[in-house]
């Protein structure tokens, strides 16, 4: 996906694992250290998922009633996988915007 590349490029990897962002880009050079660390993406990742399994959980006990063991077994593994996967979007997103708005934080 381009929103996992580099925001100056569009070809260099932004990430070096799961959440780890690179140091450099290895297309253009560009550093990634001026970027903002703030808990900006992890906020928003709480407000989404959380949102999303209070409603989703709500909606399944109004509905089926199911017993409380299989509400966790489909709660912990969504909130687990689907924290992962918006934290990395997120951080992705809130790093292409920095770029975007303030290009002087990052070196050449």
């Amino acid at each position: 996906m381009k929103i996992f590349r580099c925001p100056a490029c569009g070809k260099g990897k932004l990430f070096r694992g799961a959440l780890t962002v690179a140091e450099r880009c290895g297309e253009c050079g560009l550093s990634f250290q001026g970027h903002e660390q703030g808990d900006g993406p992890a906020f928003f990742a709480i407000l989404i998922i959380g949102a999303l399994t209070a409603i989703g959980a709500a909606v399944v006990e109004i509905k089926f009633e199911p017993p409380f063991w299989l509400h966790a077994v489909l709660w912990i593994p969504f909130v687990l996988v689907g924290s992962v996967l918006s934290l990395r979007f997120l951080k992705a997103a809130l790093i292409a915007v920095q770029y975007r708005v303030k290009r002087d934080d990052f070196e050449q």
